[in-house]
């Protein structure tokens, strides 16, 4: 006998305690207020399931780092952030020793006269007690745990090719203390607004989906599931404007982040819809630039933010 297709995909129970599908999850998502769409959805729970990381692209303000924090929520799991930036070091991410309190440690033991010995003190000043754990090392010492590289187009090559390394074992070696793995390997998520392409052999270790902007429909829904004192009539009328804006030869399009910051100002003020002087008069909770914001003066309110 042939099995229908939707019984033939449906995934087996799980013991785990992970979700039991990507529908399970994307309902659990829901309950924390974010609204994936179903290939999203579909995305996390491959990376949950496979223990790959999962690798967003997309523009800004689309929901990526805000996917990290949900799944964390969703699974009970611990969230370390590394953000990413021009310049980032591997000791940045990894760990530190603490000199100050190894330098306090040194000098209580001159204190008490216990210096005879240089090679246990010398190894007394990398107990691990004095080891600053950044959010690479916490990620693995806190198992299970979720681990959000965020704008990771804004490292170096160098670092792109020693995340890489860390990513492929989940292993990370301390000279003085010794190598630490990670029980269960965290949920990693690497977020790019794609100010660069980010190399290959990185993109491969992971899963890969690409956020766009949510269509009119979901993006009024998360206006109204993120901001519930938010009139109806007012958020439809945001993500109508919020989308035309998108249409226009903008610096920086607006993203869902926007949407909301928006929808909040308009709201402050007393809005229960969007008034076309009100709306350019909040412009700066939308627009982030200058030259943005002189382009959309110069043209029609009406035709922006009507409500048609």
């Amino acid at each position: 006998m042939i099995e229908t297709t939707a019984a033939a995909s449906a995934p087996p129970p799980r013991t785990d305690g992970l979700p039991g599908g990507p529908d399970e999850l994307a309902a659990a998502l829901r309950a924390t207020g974010y609204l994936p769409d179903e290939g999203l959805a579909t995305a996390a729970y491959l990376a949950l399931v496979m223990r790959r990381p999962l690798f967003l692209e997309g523009e800004a303000g689309v929901g990526k780092t805000a996917l990290a924090r949900a799944l964390a929520e969703v699974t009970g799991r611990p969230i370390y952030r590394l953000q990413c930036y021009e310049g980032l070091e591997a000791s940045q991410a990894l760990y530190d020793w603490d000199f100050g309190r190894q330098l306090l440690h040194l000098r209580a033991a001159e204190a008490a006269h216990a210096t005879g010995d240089t090679e246990t003190l010398e190894a007394s000043l990398y107990d691990r007690r004095f080891l600053l754990a950044r959010p690479l090392l916490q990620a693995l010492e806190d198992s299970p745990s979720v681990l959000l590289v965020d704008e990771v187009d804004r490292a170096d090559d160098e670092f792109e090719a020693f995340l890489l390394e860390v990513l492929s074992d989940f292993t990370i070696s301390i000279p003085e203390l010794g190598t630490v793995r990670a029980e269960v390997p965290p949920l990693v998520v690497l977020t790019s607004n794609r100010t660069r392409e980010v190399h290959d052999a990185l993109k491969r270790r992971c899963l890969y989906h690409w956020l766009q902007h949510p269509d009119f429909d979901r993006e009024v829904a998360i206006l109204r599931t993120r901001l519930p004192e938010v009139t109806e009539t007012l958020a439809r009328e945001v993500a109508r404007a919020t989308a035309k804006l998108r249409t226009l030869d903008l610096l920086k399009p607006p993203g869902v982040a926007e949407a909301m910051d928006w929808a909040s100002a308009l709201h402050a003020l007393g809005a229960r819809d969007l008034d076309p002087d009100l709306a350019a008069r909040t412009l700066g909770a939308v627009l982030k630039y200058r030259e943005d914001t002189d382009r959309v003066h110069a043209l029609a309110r009406g035709a922006l933010f009507g409500g048609a």
